[in-house]
């Protein structure tokens, strides 16, 4: 098992919580897990892009090679495009439909969701809008894990799991938020 995990965003959109679940699920199986944040960590509202690899052999880098991703999980959909030179040929896109709109030149959403669309393995999913409906609006980025959740060959039950250990201390409040937003997430990957 190999599966290498490109996880993108902004800063202030969730990307490390769901690398923190993701890899806290990976661990409970006993699987190797690197994680490298590669940029503008620290500035809210700055481009934030993690590498994740998993894998039952040990790994030796903690860097995701061009072409070498089989997952994109993204918040934001411009940021999508961004990697997608490292995305396989057989890889996944799961993205945000919403655009965080931080530059002037932010290109047209429309040219955006064409580009995605060209793509054999993308889901798009309004994940703002799911969590606004559903009263979770602070768990949108698990529903975009909750998509993805395929993708990633990561058990339904061990997501959920990770959830309770990575949200334990928050309370039980925040743990059932975060649940409710994983299976909002795998409703709307079918």
């Amino acid at each position: 098992m190999k599966t290498d995990i490109i996880l993108c965003g902004v800063g202030g959109q969730g990307i490390l919580s769901i690398a923190t679940i993701i890899g806290e699920a990976a661990m409970n199986e006993n699987l190797y897990i690197k994680q490298a944040e590669v940029h503008g960590m620290s500035q809210r509202g700055g481009d934030v892009q993690s590498n994740l690899r998993i894998s039952s052999e040990p790994i030796n880098s903690d860097l995701i090679a061009l072409g070498g991703a089989d997952v994109i999980i993204s918040m934001e959909p411009m940021e999508a495009l961004r990697y997608l030179p490292y995305l396989n040929k057989e890889g996944w896109i799961i993205t945000s439909s919403a655009p965080f709109v931080n530059i002037p030149n932010y290109p047209e959403l429309d040219t955006i969701m064409a580009d995605l669309n060209k793509m054999p393995n993308v889901i798009i999913v309004d994940i703002e809008q799911l969590a606004k409906d559903n009263g979770v609006n602070r768990s949108a980025n698990v529903i975009l894990l909750g998509a993805a959740q395929k993708a990633l060959g990561i058990e339904y039950d061990k997501l959920e799991d990770a959830i309770r250990r990575v949200f334990g201390r928050k309370g039980d409040a925040v743990v059932e938020a975060n649940i409710k937003a994983l299976a909002l997430g795998r409703a709307a990957q079918k």
